[in-house]
C-alpha cells in the first residue's frame, strides 16, 4: 500500500479563535456510545479525570490552562470521530495515555484544546509461545510487566523503572530501563502499532507505512495522529537475577569511583546494567557531602556477578551480603524503592515511592 502523508494531528487540528466548544459537543452526540464519557469543567467527575494521571504538582494550580473537554474513550471505533469533530470545530487535540508526563504536553496547552485520555484502552494480551504481546496505548508499564509475569517468569519487556510510567508516551520516545545493555530500548522491541491518523483512518503497520512507522517510534507519537494499540517482542530472562544498591559517600570515595566507573560501565558484559546517581546530603555532623548511588541489576547469580565486579571494577569493593537474588518482576519493584518482598499487584496499583 502507498504510505499517507505524514502530517501532525497536532496542526491539522490547531486551535483558532473560530475554536467551539459547543459545535464539538453537539458533533459527539452523534455518537451515542460517546456521551457517557464525556466531561466539562461542569462534569463533577471532570476535576478528578483531570487530576488523576498528573504526576507533576505544579500542574494542579488554578493557573494551568485546563481542557475545555476530556473524553475517556473505551473502544478504538470511537476515536475517529472525536478526531472529525475537533477538527470541524477548530480545537486542539492532546492526547493522554497514563502516567508521569511531567512536561505538562498531554494535559496543557496555551490554546483551546480537549483531551482524549485512553486511560480505559488498557488491556494487555501477551502470547507466550510467540513471545509477544498486544497492549493498549493506556496502560502502563507496570500493568505490562504484571501481565507477563503472570504469564511466565522467563519472559520480559524492556522498558523504564517506574510502573505508574504510560506505555504512550514512554514507548513513543523511545523507552529506557535496566535491559538496555543487551536489549536496546523499547521501540527495538516494537513490532507492530494500530494509530488514528488525523483524517479519522485507522492504520496497523502495514497500512501506515514504514516512514510513519519510524516515526512514532521515537519521534513522539502524538504528533502523528493518536496511537490506539502497541505490538511488542518480549525477551528472555533468567528465573533469578541478582540486584544490589549501595552508598559510597565522598569519604568513601564517592568522587573516584563516579569517575571510575565511567570508563568501565561501556565495557561491562551485556547482561549487567549499572547506574548511579550522585546527589548531595547532610551529614549527622551537620556537614555537607556526595552520596553515590550505585544501582544494578544483573542477569544471572551473585556469584557471577561478584566475579564480573571483581575483574571490572574492584575499586566498588562490592560484597556478597550487598546483593539479593530475586526474580525479574520482583527488581522492577527493588529499583522502584518497593520493599523486597512486595506484592506483584504493586505493578497494577498506579502508585510508586519514588
Amino acid at each position: 500500500m502507498t504510505t499517507p502523508t505524514i502530517s501532525t494531528l497536532r496542526c491539522s487540528c490547531a486551535a483558532s479563535a473560530d475554536a467551539n466548544v459547543d459545535g464539538f459537543l453537539e458533533c459527539l452526540k452523534q455518537d451515542s456510545s460517546i456521551s457517557s464519557l464525556v466531561y466539562t469543567p461542569t462534569n463533577p467527575s471532570y476535576q478528578s479525570v483531570l487530576d488523576f494521571s498528573v504526576r507533576n504538582q505544579r500542574f494542579l494550580s488554578n493557573s494551568t490552562p485546563k481542557p475545555l473537554v476530556i473524553i475517556t474513550p473505551e473502544y478504538e471505533h470511537q476515536i475517529p470521530h472525536i478526531i472529525n469533530c475537533a477538527k470541524q470545530n477548530q480545537l486542539q487535540i492532546r492526547t493522554r495515555s497514563g502516567g508521569n508526563d511531567f512536561e505538562g504536553r498531554s494535559y496543557a496547552s496555551e490554546v483551546p484544546f480537549v483531551i482524549i485520555d485512553l486511560l480505559k484502552l488498557s488491556e494487555v494480551t501477551v502470547d507466550v509461545q510467540q513471545k509477544t504481546a498486544w497492549l493498549g496505548a493506556g496502560a502502563t508499564i507496570g500493568v505490562l510487566y504484571y501481565n507477563i509475569a503472570i504469564k511466565s517468569p522467563r519472559l520480559a519487556f524492556p522498558a523504564g523503572f517506574t510502573p505508574t510510567v504510560g506505555v504512550g508516551g514512554h514507548f513513543s520516545g523511545g523507552g529506557w530501563g535496566v535491559l538496555v545493555r543487551k536489549y536496546g530500548l523499547s521501540v527495538d522491541n516494537i513490532i507492530d502499532a494500530r494509530i488514528v491518523d488525523v483524517n479519522g483512518k485507522i492504520h496497523d503497520r502495514n497500512s501506515m507505512g514504514e516512514d510513519l512507522f519510524w516515526a512514532i517510534t521515537g519521534g513522539g507519537g502524538s504528533s502523528f495522529g493518536v496511537i490506539l494499540a502497541w505490538k511488542v517482542r518480549l525477551v528472555d530472562v533468567p528465573e533469578r537475577v541478582t540486584v544490589f544498591k549501595i552508598n559510597r559517600d565522598s569519604e568513601k570515595n564517592a568522587t573516584q569511583l563516579i569517575h571510575r566507573w565511567q570508563y568501565v560501565a561501556p565495557n561491562f558484559e551485556e547482561d549487567l546494567f549499572l547506574r548511579v546517581i550522585a546527589t548531595r546530603i547532610t551529614t549527622s555532623e551537620g556537614m555537607m557531602t556526595i552520596r553515590a548511588t550505585f544501582n544494578s541489576v544483573f542477569l544471572g547469580g551473585i556469584d557471577r556477578l561478584l566475579a564480573v565486579m571483581q575483574e571490572k571494577f574492584p575499586e566498588l569493593c562490592l560484597v556478597r551480603e550487598e546483593c539479593t537474588e530475586m526474580s525479574w518482576i520482583q527488581s522492577i519493584l527493588y529499583n522502584s524503592d518497593f520493599p523486597i518482598d512486595s506484592h506483584l499487584n504493586l505493578c497494577l496499583t498506579g502508585f510508586s515511592m519514588m
